[in-house]
Formats: structure tokens, sequence, C-alpha cells
């Protein structure tokens, strides 16, 4: 279930589970419902890394466009979208979905940080990469992968997850009863390939060779 969308008054946007700011515990004010909140981030997730042009936006190289541009995308497809619905959707996502820039000198800029499937150049993040990392799919995935590895398919990148809890819960968007598979990313970094952290607890890389997948996780606890 996606929580509300709510403001306070010193804090800003928040969407907690019990609808307090995690700051200073107030109510606040209620923004968008749950359901609003839902639709306006599948929306702009959409715009920013699948279909830009059909939704009015320009991209730059690396993903970019104004705020602006985005506030009038979204309220040329719902009627009753505002500016402040759209900041508040971009600053509770609990995936860490969207970047914005501060706004220093007029700079409102915003992208998605990961999955595009048009072409953008995300640069690399200094971020600590943990030595296991994890990817959910479909059981019926399993021979292909294990013969090939994992590939982008329609992405740019493949998408790892920092647990096999998360992975598991990006799985079941292609089945219940998902699979999760371990990677050895210690292994890949120390062979030269690239893994960059995107988001709160997404991981990107170009592919991942079949040599690197470990055990097929499942449950919230990997094998060993």
């Amino acid at each position: 279930m996606t929580e509300p969308a709510r403001t306070c008054a010193e804090h800003g946007p928040f969407a907690t589970d019990d609808g307090s700011c995690p700051r200073c515990g107030a109510r606040g004010t209620e923004l968008l419902s749950g359901a609003r909140r839902r639709r306006l981030s599948k929306f702009t997730s959409g715009a920013l890394r699948h279909f830009p042009e059909d939704a009015g936006l320009e991209l730059d190289d690396r993903g970019w466009t104004t705020l602006e541009e985005v506030v009038a995308a979204v309220e040329g497809n719902y009627d009753w979208a505002e500016a402040e619905h759209v900041a508040a959707v971009i600053a509770t996502d609990p995936k860490g979905r969207f970047e914005r820039t501060d706004g220093t000198d007029g700079d409102d800029r915003v992208r998605a940080a990961y999955g595009h499937s048009v072409d953008v150049d995300l640069e690399p993040i200094d971020a600590p990469v943990p030595d296991e990392l994890y990817h959910g799919t479909a059981p019926e995935n399993l021979a292909s992968i294990r013969e090939s590895g994992l590939r982008p398919m329609s992405r740019q990148h493949v998408h790892l997850s920092e647990s096999p809890g998360a992975a598991r819960r990006v799985g079941r968007r292609h089945a219940s009863d998902p699979v999760v598979i371990a990677v050895d990313a210690a292994g890949m970094l120390a062979d030269g390939h690239r893994i960059t952290k995107r988001g709160r607890e997404t991981y990107t890389i170009d592919r991942v060779p079949p040599v690197y997948l470990e055990d097929f996780v499942a449950s919230d606890n990997p094998r060993r």
C-alpha cells in the first residue's frame, strides 16, 4: 500500500506509515492520497525513464530536465495535480528513484536516478558497494540466466538490490513467487567491473556474466 504524501510546516513533504513527520512528529497536512501519489510517481518515473518525448520533456545527455517541464507534463495529464504535488512525489519516493538539484541560482532540475530505457549517460557515483548483491526474477528465467548471465534487456543496465528482500519485491513484478539470485559483487569489482549505486538500495551494472552468480536464494537469508 502506498502511504499518502503529507507536508510538515517546518520540514516539508514526507510519507510515513503512521502519518507523522519523521523529524518532529507533526501530523502536517495531506497533499496526496496514496492512490494519487502512486499514480503521479508512475507517470513521472515513466516519463523520465522511458517516454520523455511523448510527455513533452527534453532530457539532456545526463537525463536531466527542468522541474518546470515535469510539472507542465504532469499538469497536462492530471487536472488535479500541481507543482507542490510533483515536488512531494520526488522528495518522498521510498527507493530514491528521482534526483533533484538544489535550485541554487534558479537551477531546478530533476531526473530519474536509474532504470532508463532511453539513451542517457549517468555519471558514476562514488559510493561503497556491498560484497554481495541480489537480483529477483521469475523462476522460468533461471535456465537462461545460468547460461548467459544477467543482461539489461530493455533497460540500459542490470539492476541489483542491496538485500534479498528488496530483490524479491522487485521480482514480484514478474512472478508471484520469484527467486533471488546472489551476485558476487566483490569479485566483479576485483576483476575491473564497475558497479554504481543509484537511489537508496539499487545498484547498476552493464551485465553480470554467469561466473559471478552464486546461490539462488529461496528466502531472505542466502544459502551458504
